[in-house]
Order: structure tokens, then C-alpha cells, then sequence
């Protein structure tokens, strides 16, 4: 295969199939979607039901074997493997830590922080294991907890292995099956792992801003008292867009910026609820509790199936959050193996376990627990609401809105909350910006950053599909399905990746130890 050198015109380092293909694929189902959105939701239904609900242990065996393998990394011989040729990482902890919270869907926990209480507490399931106020705070821990973010750290570890020690060309999936697949990741096997990649990447982006974009609207209307309507939500749409699009542009000093600053306002909004919203003490021994639990239970949790489908809690909630962290993981780890550089594959799981949970456990127990205790105690009742509308997303929003007016203030900690989520959503879309522009590359060399035009193209079109969707909240859904059902194949190519990170690492380790007794 030809090598490519910088001086070689732009267009001609740019493997357009792979990146045009799957824009075009998502396109074309977006206006299906429109088009035609009773039929779509029907095939998808029958789709995901098939995959979620008969498939369903294929998720929950990847989620659990993952995470076990992220435990025998770190504390197996591999683990002291360095992800480059560097005495000290490339980044103090707390930048590192910060970069890798705001690259995952740090949007998504801080809005679900807020309100996913209300729906296990609405749950006839929960209610069934024991003390709502205790599983309602506990489930949250579970299903944004240790296997999710060992989703992100495996793979993370066999990216940045890929990246900093062998120093490969192609910053791909394909590129990281070499060691299992030979050369067949430069044929029609690799395009096909990339096409399927870049597809779950498009559309699992193409529908994350539909989960807070509603709320960010609702909440600027409170505040100023514009009109929460359509074009309140692409003005949103559109700040998030320019923001994220200047912090990507100047590549890594940008985003390390943009992340500190998201955690700063982020730990702002934790600490005035926390101190202010007179929980507090409600707040910690709940929260000790749903640790104690989560500890206790989490093997159980883990592998329950629900078999005779009694209420089939696993299928509709567990299974889906494991195939949407699956989505995911196709931009975020990259972008944390690439930041990576420096620390051992130790540091690299038991760091981004610490800093990963911390900030999530945080989010969930100081802004859900405040919530909750506001409902335990009869001094707001959400719940009601919630069950009244049928657990439709708008009381979500109405009920989130609710809370923050309890609090002193209110109309500062609403402005607060809209501030840290444009914030974290632009800093998840700098990170998904460039592993997209790396993807767009036949090649690009260790150390090499994409082009300016690439990320700026990137970056206008990975908001374009969530605008376009807007005006259909049927075809947000079923393209939200379509990213789920894309998780199946995703985590084949997991599992494909892990097999091949173990070959290469195992190989590089006899090298090393070749070398040293050859000394």
C-alpha cells in the first residue's frame, strides 16, 4: 500500500468511503424516518425487541466480561506496560481525569443526575426489592458505574497501546484487529469493521443532543421568559456547535480548557445544591447506602436476566444502557487512549476508574439523592407528576425544572445547570470531533493532528442531523434505535479488538524481555 506523506494533497489523504458512506446511510434513514415514521418505529421495534429482549444475555455477558477484564489488566503483568516512550505522562492527573469525564456522556449524567431517580422509584420492579429510597439512589450507581466506564478504559488501554507503543498509521478500529486479523483489515474485513463504527458513531450523536436540548430550552424560557419553541432549540443547538467548534480547532489546548472549565462549573452546581438545598444529611447517608448496595449486589445485578420475564426490568433498562455505552464507544476511547500517553496500562484503568466514578457517583448522589429526599420528606412531590404523564420525557424536564426552583436562587442555579450542560456537551463533541476527523484519514501518523478543514467539516455536520431531527421527535427516537440496535455488531468488534490487543501486548512483552535478558 502506498504511503502517504503531509505534503500529499489533503482530498487524497482522506478515505472517502468510509467517511461518506455511513453519512449517507444515516441521512437516508433520517428522511425515512420523517417520511415515514410509523413503519420505521414498527421494523425497529420488532428489531431492538429481538436484539434487547432475546439477545439480551449476548449485552449482559459482554458488560460484566469486560469489566473483569479490565481488573485482570491492571493487575497482570500487562499492566505495567507504558502507552509511549515517555518517563511522565503528557498530563497532570487532574487534566487528564477531567478531559476523560467530559468525553464520555457527561451531559447525559448530569441529566439523568437530576431525574433518574423518579424512574426506578416509579417502578414496580424496584419497589419490589426493598426500600424505594434505597434502590432508587442505588440503581443509578449501577447502571452509570464500573461496567460502563470499563467499556471505555479496555478498549481505551488497547487504543492507546496501538496509538503510542506500536505507533500505527490508522487511527481506526480496523487498525486495532491487525494483530488478530493480519492483513486483512487493509480489505473489505477492516472497511466493513470501520463502515460499522463510523455508522454507530453518527448515530449515536445524531440523537444524544435529543435528550437535553428540550430541558436546555425549557430552562432558558424560565429564566428569560423567551417562548420554549423550535427555534429557541436550534439557537441552542447552534451555540453548542460554535463552541465546541473553536475549542476543536485549536485542538488539544482548546479542549483541555473547555474540560476544566465544564468541571469547575460543574463542581459549583454540586456544592451549591449540596449546601443549599437542605438535604445534606440525606444526601450522604443515602448515598453510603446505595454503595453499600451496589457493593453488595453487584454480581447479581450484573447477570439477572429475568428469565419468565415477570417484569422484564433487565431488557427495558440494564440491556439498553449497556448497548448505548457500547454506541459510545466508539469516539470516547479513542480519545482517552490518545490522551493516554505517558501512564501505564495500570494507571490508565484503576486513574479512569477513579476519575470516571468519582465524578459520576458525585453527579448522582448529591443531585438525584437531592431530589429524592425532596420526595421522601413531602416537600415536593415529582413522583406524581411523573406517573400521571405515563414517564413521558417532558415531566422529566418539567420535574428537573421543578427541583432547581427549590433551591435559593433558583434562577441563577437553572442558568448554572444550562452553563454546565452546553458545556459538557461541547466538550464531548470536541473529543468526538477528532477521533471523526482521524477516522476520515487513510493514514495519519503518530503525533499528527488532522487538518483544521477536516475538524471544521466534522464539526458543522455532526450538528446538522440533530437540527434536522428536531422537527420530528418520532424520527429522534427511531434513529435513537437505530444506534442502540448498531451496539450488536459494535460489540462483536469489541470483543474482536480485546482478542487482538491481548496477541499484540503478549508478543511486545516477550520482545522486551528478549532485550533485556539479550543485555
Amino acid at each position: 500500500m502506498k504511503k502517504l506523506s503531509p505534503s500529499t494533497p489533503l482530498l487524497q489523504q482522506l478515505d472517502l468511503f468510509t467517511t461518506l458512506i455511513p453519512f449517507i446511510c444515516i441521512a437516508s434513514l433520517c428522511i425515512l424516518f420523517v417520511l415515514f415514521p410509523d413503519g420505521s418505529s414498527l421494523i425497529l421495534d420488532r428489531i431492538r425487541f429481538f436484539l434487547g429482549d432475546q439477545m439480551g444475555s449476548y449485552y449482559l455477558l459482554i458488560g460484566l466480561g469486560v469489566f473483569i477484564c479490565s481488573l485482570y489488566l491492571a493487575f497482570s503483568r500487562y499492566g505495567s506496560i507504558r502507552l509511549g516512550n515517555t518517563d511522565r505522562p503528557e498530563y497532570s492527573p487532574f487534566r487528564w481525569g477531567s478531559m476523560m469525564f467530559t468525553a464520555g456522556l457527561a451531559a447525559d449524567i448530569l441529566f439523568y443526575s437530576c431525574c433518574e431517580w423518579l424512574i426506578y422509584a416509579a417502578d414496580p420492579h424496584v419497589a419490589e426489592m426493598g426500600p424505594v429510597e434505597d434502590w432508587a439512589a442505588a440503581y443509578p450507581l449501577f447502571h452509570w458505574g464500573p461496567i460502563p466506564w470499563g467499556f471505555y478504559l479496555v478498549l481505551a488501554v488497547a487504543f492507546g497501546f496501538m496509538l503510542h507503543v506500536r505507533k500505527r498509521h490508522k487511527q481506526k478500529y480496523s487498525e486495532s484487529c491487525r494483530a488478530l486479523l493480519g492483513d486483512r483489515v487493509d480489505g473489505w474485513a477492516g472497511r466493513l469493521i470501520d463502515l460499522t463504527a463510523v455508522f454507530a458513531l453518527l448515530a449515536g450523536t445524531a440523537t444524544t443532543f435529543s435528550l437535553a436540548t428540550p430541558l436546555l430550552a425549557m430552562a432558558i424560557s424560565r429564566v428569560t421568559g423567551i417562548a420554549a419553541t423550535t427555534t429557541l432549540t436550534i439557537v441552542i443547538l447552534a451555540v453548542v456547535c460554535c463552541i465546541y467548534t473553536c475549542s476543536v480547532y485549536f485542538g488539544m489546548k482548546g479542549i483541555q480548557r473547555s474540560a476544566a472549565c465544564c468541571s469547575y462549573l460543574f463542581f459549583l452546581l454540586l456544592a451549591y445544591v449540596f449546601f443549599f438545598g437542605g438535604e445534606s444529611r440525606f444526601i450522604v447517608e443515602t448515598g453510603i447506602t446505595s454503595l453499600g448496595l451496589l457493593a453488595q449486589n453487584f454480581i447479581g445485578l450484573s447477570t439477572w436476566t429475568d428469565s419468565l420475564r415477570t417484569t422484564s426490568f433487565p431488557q427495558a433498562m440494564t440491556i439498553f444502557y449497556w448497548a448505548y455505552w457500547m454506541v459510545w464507544c466508539v469516539a470516547a476511547p479513542f480519545f482517552i487512549g490518545a490522551i493516554s500517553k505517558g501512564r501505564t496500562i495500570r494507571q490508565t484503568i484503576l486513574g479512569g476508574y477513579f476519575w470516571g466514578l468519582s465524578g459520576t457517583f458525585t453527579s448522582f448522589i448529591i443531585l438525584g439523592n437531592y431530589g429524592l429526599g425532596l420526595q421522601m420528606h413531602g416537600r415536593l412531590d415529582s413522583l406524581s407528576g411523573y406517573l400521571a404523564s405515563g414517564g413521558s420525557n417532558t415531566s422529566l424536564y418539567t420535574a428537573i425544572i421543578t427541583l432547581l426552583e427549590q433551591l435559593p436562587l433558583s434562577g441563577f442555579v437553572i442558568l448554572l445547570l444550562v452553563v454546565c450542560m452546553i458545556t459538557f456537551y461541547s466538550t464531548s463533541f470536541d473529543s468526538i470531533t477528532l477521533v471523526a476527523a482521524s477516522y476520515s484519514y487513510r493514514e495519519l501518523k503518530h503525533g499528527q493532528d488532522p487538518d483544521r478543514r477536516v475538524k471544521l467539516f466534522w464539526a458543522i455536520f455532526l450538528i446538522l442531523l440533530p437540527i434536522a431531527l428536531i422537527f420530528s421527535e418520532k424520527s429522534m427516537a427511531n434513529l435513537q434505535s437505530v444506534s442502540i440496535i448498531a451496539a450488536f455488531p459494535v460489540g462483536i468488534i469489541m470483543i474482536l479488538i480485546i482478542a487482538s490487543f491481548f496477541k499484540d501486548a503478549s508478543t511486545y512483552l516477550k520482545e522486551a524481555y528478549n532485550r533485556s535478558d539479550a543485555l
